[in-house]
């Protein structure tokens, strides 16, 4: 008689092993039809845990934890009130030390399963891994994520704050964020109350009708500066104006203030065109010993001080004497390709946005550095429009979906004697390694760097030389 497998509802106990890149724990049950690979959320290394099952995808279960049945040593208490139902963090019940580890070991299996045997250095971790983003992105909306244990009669039609862990459509209403800067509580508190006195509707995602969608938080750790982008879906300046203007009256700290327009369906910040309603538009911020100025739409690190230690690994390993030309492959606004001019002969950054580009050029001006030249584009546009490539260390900073396969063709055939691959999502870049090892390359060093603490994400800065 074939034995029932697990179905939902079920109990079952699981020794949990890992921690996913997802930030769910993963391990093992034990049940009468076999042993079943088990993932659940709020569980780490080294527990034993009973669960319930959601669901079951072959031998594969997705489960909800019931209770600790033995804890691990390195499980703390969450420090923010919405941790659990904010789909932001999932680490916040480990200890830093053991997030460290947890982020290591991802680093490890990723390169490993892609057949690459480097090893891995201890994660460099920062000074403060609470309060640390110097970005916020808030959503507006009119349909509002109602935590067990509220009051009955609670507004359902308004809310302002983040996503609730796998619910996109609806918005859980943030009091205060333990992973932004102080300031941003109350700013935050201020832009709810007001938008509610004023009688401003949120944006309804199901009709795409409402005027308020996103309110975007930055802050330069080197000034205090804030910058304020309100995204809204007309330009409406009857409501926005007063809103506006009683949020400066309420936070003289905000410098200067930004109004983006979308009015299309996509659920983006970004706007189809910008007002400045306040200030200049921009902060100051600076990272390396270089100021760069950041504007509303500007790509800019999220963590200053761990983008400090990025930088720094990222010049150690490209190893820039004075005489090298450098190539820097999606080098945003130039965070990596301005302190890499200081060190070398010349460095020449290629990316896809122009507002970027536009931004790295004003940044060079600006710090005074001269050798440094970009091309706005596709890069393996601009590889085939470039043709032969002569430069002595190549510089890659892809987005999360790593390098094109064309690209890792022709990355592989230039003349580099070095490649520093700097990744924010190792098993892309593993795969991109992999490619490249048929060419002569190979992986020597992989020092990952955590710029996102309470969360499972790294940084991680691989150095590629030629096999002799």
């Amino acid at each position: 008689m074939q034995l029932r497998k697990p179905k939902w509802g079920d109990r079952l106990e699981v020794e949990v092993e890992r921690v996913d890149e997802r930030g769910l724990g993963v391990g093992r049950a034990q049940h009468e039809a076999g042993e079943f690979r088990v993932a659940l959320r709020r569980t780490l290394p080294g527990e034993r845990v009973a669960a319930s099952v959601l669901r079951r995808r072959g031998e594969r279960i997705d489960a909800r934890l019931e209770e600790v049945l033995r804890r691990s040593e390195r499980r703390v208490e969450a420090p923010c009130a919405h941790y659990g139902a904010c789909g932001g963090c999932s680490l916040q019940e480990l200890d830093y030390g053991g997030q460290l580890a947890v982020k290591r070991e991802l680093v490890e299996r990723a390169l490993r399963s892609a057949g690459i045997g480097v090893e891995v250095e201890p994660v460099i971790g920062g000074a403060s891994p609470l309060r640390y983003r110097n970005k916020m992105d808030f959503t507006f909306g009119n349909r509002r994520w109602v935590e067990p244990g509220e009051a009955e009669g609670v507004q359902r039609d308004f809310a302002l704050g983040l996503h609730p862990r796998d619910q996109f459509r609806k918005v859980l209403d943030v009091e205060a964020c333990e992973i932004q800067p102080q300031p941003f509580d109350a700013i935050l508190s201020s832009a709810r109350r007001v938008a509610l006195e004023q009688r401003l509707p949120a944006w309804d995602l199901a009709k795409h009708e409402g005027l308020l969608r996103h309110l975007v938080l930055r802050r330069s750790v080197a000034t205090g500066e804030i910058l304020m982008q309100l995204t809204t879906s007309s330009e409406a300046p009857e409501l926005v104006g007063p809103y506006v203007r009683a949020l400066l009256a309420a936070h003289p700290e905000i410098t200067t203030l930004v109004q983006a327009i979308n009015s299309r369906g996509a659920t983006v910040a970004m706007g189809e065109r910008e007002l400045v309603l306040h200030g200049s538009g921009s902060i100051r911020e600076r990272l390396a010993g270089l100021w760069y100025r950041v504007s509303a739409a500007s790509f800019f690190q999220t963590n200053t001080a761990q983008a400090e230690r990025l930088v720094d690994v990222t010049l150690e390993e490209a190893r820039v004497t004075g005489s090298e030309r450098v190539l820097d492959l999606y080098c945003g606004a130039g965070t990596l390709t301005l302190p890499l001019a200081r060190r070398a002969a010349h460095v020449h950054g290629v990316e896809l946005i122009e507002a970027a580009v536009a931004d790295a050029r004003r940044n060079a001006e600006e710090n005074g550095i001269a050798n440094v030249s970009f091309s706005s584009g596709d890069v393996l546009a601009w590889f085939a429009s470039a043709g032969a490539i002569s430069c002595d260390v190549a510089v890659v900073d892809p987005p999360r979906a790593g390098l094109h396969p064309k690209v890792v063709e022709l990355l592989a055939g230039i003349s580099a004697r070095r490649i520093v691959y700097v990744s924010c999502h190792v098993a892309s870049a593993a795969r991109d390694i992999a490619a490249l090892a048929p060419a002569g390359w190979r992986a020597v060093r992989a020092r990952p760097v955590d710029l996102f603490p309470q969360t499972p994400h790294v940084e991680c800065v691989l150095t590629l030389e030629r096999a002799t």
